[in-house]
């Protein structure tokens, strides 16, 4: 008779064994610690890394080589503008590629001026009025950015004026007409793949964070 109720004495008593051992090693939730977190965010938890001093800065070495001019030039822009990161750079870069290029050739300049300076949209308005006199349009559409590396980096440090020279190779299918619609160069279906040379400049640590195109070379 006594046997189920000393077995259940017994059950009772480990399971608040367990229930103690349990809050000992997970503790409990007070104050305004954090509720757990769902579906991506748990799987995914944010990181931040911290470059410790003297060892390479991964940014840096995954688009120039480690110790090289163009590093220390980065490393100094990083210095003076902690919120600038390289691989955001080469990121927006390759945005900027795309809407300018597209925009020289379809003539459409106006969404571009503030992306470039001063000579260079000059010198996009004059071609663009050189194909207008003529009756050239240019039919084109942007493909992809096959490559994007970084050529060159300069950095002075009395105006805190930086510049990246960046090389792109990119896909596009582009076609010349006349006034007529007759196609004079080109082909609309044919992919054909581009490659530019180009620089951005900024001051480092201004307000204004858009890099201006300063320079091409095809």
């Amino acid at each position: 008779m006594e046997s189920p109720l000393v077995e259940l004495l017994v059950l009772a008593g480990i399971a608040v064994f367990l229930i103690l051992r349990l809050k000992s090693v997970l503790g409990t939730r007070e104050g305004f610690e954090k509720p757990p977190l769902a579906g991506s965010e748990a799987r995914s938890p944010q990181r931040k890394f911290e470059v410790i001093e003297g060892s390479p800065d991964d940014d840096i070495i995954a688009y120039v080589d480690e110790g090289s001019p163009q590093a220390q030039a980065l490393a100094e822009m990083k210095r003076v503008d902690p919120s600038f990161h390289v691989a955001e750079f080469v990121q927006g870069a390759r945005g900027a590629y795309e809407m300018i290029l597209m925009g020289f050739e379809t003539g459409e300049l106006d969404g571009i001026q503030p992306f470039i300076s001063d000579e260079i949209f000059q010198s996009f308005v004059d071609a663009v009025s050189a194909r207008e006199d003529q009756g050239l349009t240019i039919e084109a559409e942007f493909i992809g950015v096959r490559e994007t590396t970084i050529a060159d980096v300069s950095f002075d440090a009395a105006t805190t004026t930086a510049e990246v020279t960046v090389r792109f190779v990119g896909e596009l299918t582009s076609a010349v007409r006349n006034r007529a619609g007759e196609i004079v160069e080109g082909d609309p279906k044919a992919v054909k793949r581009q490659k530019d040379t180009w620089t951005f400049s900024r001051k480092m640590g201004a307000d204004d964070p858009n890099w201006l195109l300063v320079a091409t070379d095809a």
